[in-house]
């Protein structure tokens, strides 16, 4: 992978961080890319104890603001929140994202936000694609495999390389 700030320095390259937000496991995705070619740079998952909620979204914030310090992303892709399996779901999952959005505010990212649908349409061309089918895409668009990793990880490099593809678009149009 490459080093922490040699290719995002590079005025040519964006840095972009895909976060899929979780009480529990929140994935991370970490990309340059300078329209046409992206490289992986770090991905991972971010592991929260069963310890209280409250020292469980202190980590998470602890780690976020870790994982920018050392990447230093530019921008910042997350996962909207469309659905949950009930109201206190919902709410721990709002508090996740907020607490993830604030650590991203915090090193300056810009942030935009992708639902699922957007995602999946972007990475495979078909909204309704299953998991699997995003997983091998974002294998054969980065040049790696990921094994049996989870799909948190996957995800989150999902919602990094959908942004840096609607990023260019939207430069494209400019000129």
């Amino acid at each position: 992978m490459t080093s922490p700030k040699s290719r995002a320095q590079s005025s040519q390259f964006t840095r972009i961080i895909g976060i899929d937000p979780g009480s529990r496991i929140t994935g991370y995705g970490i990309i340059d890319s300078d329209g046409n070619n992206l490289q992986l740079v770090e991905a991972g998952c971010i592991r929260l104890s069963s310890s209280s909620f409250e020292l469980r979204l202190k980590r998470l914030f602890e780690e976020i603001s870790g994982i920018c310090n050392q990447y230093q992303p530019q921008c910042a892709a997350v996962e909207q929140v469309f659905y949950a399996r009930n109201v206190r779901s919902a709410l721990l999952l709002g508090q996740t994202r907020g607490v993830l959005l604030l650590g991203l505010a915090v090193h300056n990212c810009s942030i935009f936000e992708y639902s699922t649908l957007e995602v999946k349409s972007a990475i495979t061309g078909y909204g309704r694609a299953e998991k699997s089918q995003l997983k091998k895409m974002v294998e054969l668009l980065l040049g790696s495999n990921f094994g049996s990793s989870k799909y948190d990880l996957t995800d989150a490099l999902g919602l990094a390389i959908t942004h840096a593809h609607i990023s260019n678009y939207h430069s494209k149009l400019k000129l």
